[in-house]
């Protein structure tokens, strides 16, 4: 396919409309993610080679160039934890390292440092208003902080930990998403799904026929239970079904944590890699170097808010969580609440002082498709 060709055609390249999901497949994200870091890269060589220090002849570019590549790449990103498949995984490992490196490149670029710099210290910067300043200085402090002043085997190795960084990011969200999908329960009793909304019935009930039951209905099962969440967030909510709760949210907390998909090295990898990179930038720690770009002061700073958060929290949580169990033990509950009990009879004093259900909300809301959007939303805003 000819370059023209790639640009009209491929829906990751289309930025005058929101993502067409419909429309991308994973044999698209190579050809485009080749053809925009080679127009990128011509792009950016033609801004540094007639760069204008001025807001229109810098940053104005310079942010249309960016968002070009955070559009396609997060679009990646997205289908990355929402439609994840081998074919996908595949495309995006192939082009990853090319990401990072041309990112960095553009980061550390000295001739738009130093244009950003001239800027920020000429007679040109009082005439520009307080949003464009704010936006200046954070360019400079992101530079600074992607090893732009580093120079020969210290921006070597920064280069190296970035890439590292960004494999291993992947590699934890991969083993996650793995073992997601790795647990699941098929339910056959209609009794144990009782009291169960008909939507999420209906949930499990595709599942199933996805996972090869073909006859699987919502009135008469089989029905999937997996760790999603569109089917555990409701299911731990409204199951009666005790011990089925408990072994479905220990192994929600604990996925990821053991065997093929054990993320525990991964995560010191990733501790270890930040302190270095820290050190790198002149930073003491990682700590003080993300707090560099907040409001926060400085680690103690953070731990005062938290402290003053929790003080002010602490006993209206513990009235709110004896008054849970109250309820919970005179509706039959014996004993204290444990972590999986919380959900359903938080869901079950809702509808004791509000009088509803979900049957009622469900024409004016498709709850397991809002569960499931705003799932995937949080997961690229939060990487979840």
């Amino acid at each position: 396919m000819d370059s023209k060709t790639i640009q009209t055609e491929n829906p990751l390249l289309d930025y005058g409309n929101l993502p067409q999901f419909d429309r991308i497949q994973a044999a698209h994200v190579v050809p485009a993610m080749e053809w925009l870091l080679g127009d990128l890269d011509a792009e950016l060589a033609r801004l540094e080679e007639r760069l204008v220090a001025t807001w229109e002849g810098l940053v104005d570019p310079l942010e249309r160039l960016s968002d070009r590549l955070g559009f396609s790449w997060g679009v990646v990103g997205h289908l990355m934890g929402v439609r994840d498949s081998e074919a996908l995984r595949e495309a995006h490992d192939s082009v990853q390292s090319s990401v990072v490196q041309f990112s960095l490149r553009l980061a550390q670029s000295p001739a738009i440092y130093r244009g950003l710099r001239e800027l920020r210290d000429g007679a040109g910067w009082k005439r520009l208003d307080e949003t464009q300043r704010r936006i200046i200085e954070a360019l400079l402090r992101e530079a600074e902080h992607a090893g732009v002043g580093l120079e020969g085997e210290a921006r070597e190795r920064f280069n190296a930990i970035h890439l590292e960084l960004a494999e291993t990011a992947t590699r934890f969200s991969n083993n996650v998403l793995d073992a997601t999908k790795e647990f699941s329960i098929t339910l056959e009793d209609p009794e144990v799904v009782e009291g169960l909304p008909d939507t999420l019935r209906e949930l499990m009930a595709q599942s199933a026929r996805e996972a090869g039951q073909a006859a699987a209905t919502a009135e008469s099962g089989p029905w999937r239970l997996t760790l999603d969440a569109p089917c555990f967030l409701p299911f731990m909510e409204h199951s009666r079904e005790r011990g089925l709760r408990e072994r479905v949210y220990r192994a929600y907390i604990t996925r990821a944590s053991r065997g093929d998909h054990d993320n525990s090295k991964l995560i010191e990898r990733i501790l270890g890699l930040r302190h270095e990179e820290a050190l790198l930038l002149g930073y003491t720690d990682y700590a003080q170097l993300s707090l560099s770009s907040k409001m926060a002061e400085n680690v103690e700073a953070v731990d005062s808010l938290l402290e003053e958060l929790r003080a002010a929290s602490h006993a209206a949580a513990t009235r709110d969580l004896e008054e849970l169990g109250e309820f919970a033990r005179e509706q039959g509950h014996v004993g204290e609440l444990a972590l999986w009990d919380v959900n359903f009879w938080a869901e079950r004093l809702r509808e004791h002082r509000f009088s509803y259900s979900e049957e009622e909300l469900r024409p004016y809301f498709p709850l397991p498709h809002v569960l499931e959007g705003l799932f995937a939303l949080s997961q690229k805003l939060f990487g979840i």
